[in-house]
């Protein structure tokens, strides 16, 4: 669908999910802190997707991991494994620059644009809270978010449906008048799935997947998502 969907108020949504990681936290910067540590640059992306495929597999079969745990489980044999010297010392290197990442470009004006337009924002991450706002506290956008979710107090990942279920129950929202914010076509079609309005962040300009559900809306950046759905509220 197309922007024209949003063009009346009420067609607007009313609560904005947001992802964190990768979606609002720039993690680009972390391929530099792998290369200081001897390792590949590309170890830090390689990382990442495991984790997620770790964290995934353990969802479907009934879990629902503590994401830093995994994460440091995940990246010490890594590391160990191409032969980065004291990996312990590097795996507390990397999380503390995890932990420290900045926010994309256009994250501080696209979350204020949409909560001045009268837009209720929380986060849904699948990492912890606490990240998400010393993320925002960093940049000066915690005010603008109501509440900051994880699903460690929800039963599963996401994109298990009973995640976006945990955040509209603690949100007191339907799922039709509450959109999810992405940069992962894997969330996408999760929320999809649990019956939420979808957009799609695409900064990259990458084609979307066609074996996921499509997004309701596709934008290049925050900013332009407040455009569309910050008008009219308030």
């Amino acid at each position: 669908m197309q922007r024209d969907l949003f063009a009346q108020p009420a067609s607007r949504p009313k609560l904005v999910v947001f992802d964190v990681n990768e979606t609002l936290s720039d993690m680009s910067g972390l391929a530099a802190v792998f290369a200081e540590l001897c390792a590949r640059p590309e170890l830090a992306a390689i990382w990442f997707s495991g984790l997620l495929r770790d964290g995934f597999a353990l969802t479907v079969t009934g879990d629902n991991p503590d994401f830093g745990a995994l994460a440091r489980q995940s990246l010490r044999p890594l590391l160990d494994s191409h032969g980065v010297p004291n990996p312990d010392t590097a795996v507390d290197a990397v999380m503390d620059a995890f932990a420290g990442l900045p926010v994309h470009g256009d994250v501080v004006e696209g979350v204020r644009g949409l909560a001045a337009g009268g837009v209720r924002l929380v986060t849904l991450s699948n990492g912890a809270a606490s990240v998400a706002r010393g993320l925002f506290e960093r940049h000066a956008i915690a005010d603008c978010f109501e509440q900051l979710l994880s699903v460690a107090d929800a039963p599963a990942w996401k994109p298990a449906a009973s995640a976006y279920e945990y955040a509209l129950r603690t949100c007191d929202a339907s799922p039709a008048e509450t959109m999810l914010v992405a940069v992962h076509p894997w969330d996408i079609h999760g929320a999809a799935a649990a019956g939420l309005t979808t957009a799609f962040v695409n900064r990259a300009g990458t084609p979307y997947p066609a074996f996921f559900s499509r997004p309701d809306l596709e934008v290049a950046s925050l900013v332009e998502l407040a455009e569309v759905v910050g008008e009219g509220h308030g």
